[in-house]
C-alpha cells in the first residue's frame, strides 16, 4: 500500500526493478527499502566520499590509458586487470549495485529491459559503462531512446521512451505486436494484448498508423470493428463483429469514412446488419443484404 499523508493525495512510490544476482556467484536479492544514503555513510566510515572514489578511479584509469599507449597493445590485459582491481576495491567500500530504477517503461518492458541491461547485483557500480549498458537497452522493442545514470554508491537509473503498442498484426500465420512505425516489438507477447485492434495481411503493419486513428475517432465503428484486413496492400476492408464488411478506398479514406458518420447518423446504417457496405465510389454507397430466407423456407439451424 503507498504511504498517505493526511488530508493529501496518496505519495506515488518510484518503481524500482529487482536486481538479478551476479552471473559469477549466486547471491541472494538486494535487500528491500536499502537506503542509498546508508551505503554512502558506510563508505566514508572507511574515509572514502563519492568524489574521492572518482577522483582516484579515474586517476589509475588515466594512468592505465598512459601505459597501454607508450607499450602497446600487450598492455591492454594489465590495464584491464588493474581497473577490475580498482573496481573490487570500491565495491568492498559499498560502491556495489543494489537497486535499479527503470523509469518510462511500462510493466510488461520492465522484465526485458532489466535482461537486456546485463547489470546484477553487487556489480561494481564505479566500473560501469553506461554507453554500453545505453546501447544494449535500445536494442529492445519496447525501447525508443534511453539514458542510464550512475547514483553513487549503489543506484542506477534507466530512463526510457517507450514504443507504444498500436495493434495486433496478422501476417503469415503469425500474430505480433505493432508500434505506431509499423516496428514490431518482438519481446511483446500478442495473446497479452487483446484490447488492441487487429490489422491483417501484407502491409497492414506500415499503413495501420495512418488509419486507426480516423476509426479511433469513431466509437460506433470502433466499437464494432473485428478487424482491419488490408487488401492488395492498397487499401481496406473493415470487418464488423456482426460479420458485415465495410469497403474503403484506395485514396482519401477520411471522406469515405466521413460519408459512413453521416449515413449512420441519418439511418443508422452499422445496425442495419449489411453483408457489405462498399465506400469505394465516392459519388454512391453500394450495400448488399444479408440472404434472407423466403417466406415459410427454413432457415439453417432454426425455424
Amino acid at each position: 500500500m503507498p504511504a498517505v499523508v493526511r488530508g493529501g493525495s496518496p505519495k506515488p512510490r518510484r518503481p524500482r526493478a529487482e536486481v538479478p544476482a551476479s552471473p559469477n556467484k549466486a547471491r541472494s536479492a538486494a535487500p528491500k527499502g536499502a537506503q542509498p544514503a546508508a551505503k554512502l555513510h558506510a563508505a566514508k566510515g572507511v574515509g572514502l566520499s563519492p568524489a574521492f572514489a572518482l577522483g582516484v578511479a579515474g586517476a589509475a584509469l588515466g594512468l592505465g590509458l598512459v601505459v597501454m599507449l607508450a607499450t602497446g597493445h600487450r598492455a591492454e590485459r594489465l590495464v584491464t586487470a588493474a581497473r577490475q582491481g580498482v573496481d573490487s576495491e570500491f565495491a568492498t567500500a559499498g560502491f556495489k549495485l543494489k537497486t535499479v530504477h527503470i523509469q518510462g517503461a511500462s510493466g510488461p518492458a520492465q522484465a526485458d529491459i532489466m535482461r537486456a541491461s546485463g547489470l546484477y547485483l553487487d556489480q561494481p557500480t564505479l566500473g560501469l559503462r553506461l554507453a554500453d549498458i545505453r546501447q544494449r537497452v535500445e536494442t529492445v522493442g519496447w525501447v525508443k531512446e534511453a539514458k542510464v545514470v550512475r547514483l553513487l554508491p549503489d543506484t542506477v537509473v534507466i530512463a526510457v521512451k517507450e514504443r507504444p503498442a498500436l495493434a495486433v498484426w496478422q501476417s503469415g500465420g503469425r500474430m505480433r505486436v505493432i508500434d505506431g512505425e509499423g516496428r514490431v516489438i518482438t519481446e511483446a507477447d500478442a495473446s497479452r494484448f487483446p484490447q488492441l485492434p487487429l490489422v491483417v495481411g501484407q502491409g497492414a503493419d506500415q499503413a495501420a498508423g495512418s488509419i486507426l486513428p480516423a476509426v479511433a475517432a469513431r466509437p460506433r465503428l470502433r466499437d464494432r470493428l473485428e478487424a482491419l484486413v488490408r487488401v492488395d496492400d492498397r487499401r481496406w476492408d473493415l470487418r464488423l463483429k456482426d460479420g458485415s464488411l465495410i469497403q474503403l478506398p484506395a485514396i482519401d479514406e477520411e471522406s469515405a469514412l466521413i460519408q459512413l458518420d453521416q449515413l449512420d447518423q441519418r439511418q443508422r446504417i452499422l445496425d442495419l446488419g449489411f453483408a457489405r457496405i462498399d465506400l469505394r465510389d465516392p459519388e454512391m454507397v453500394a450495400v448488399r443484404p444479408r440472404d434472407a430466407a423466403l417466406p415459410g423456407q427454413t432457415v439453417a439451424g432454426g425455424a
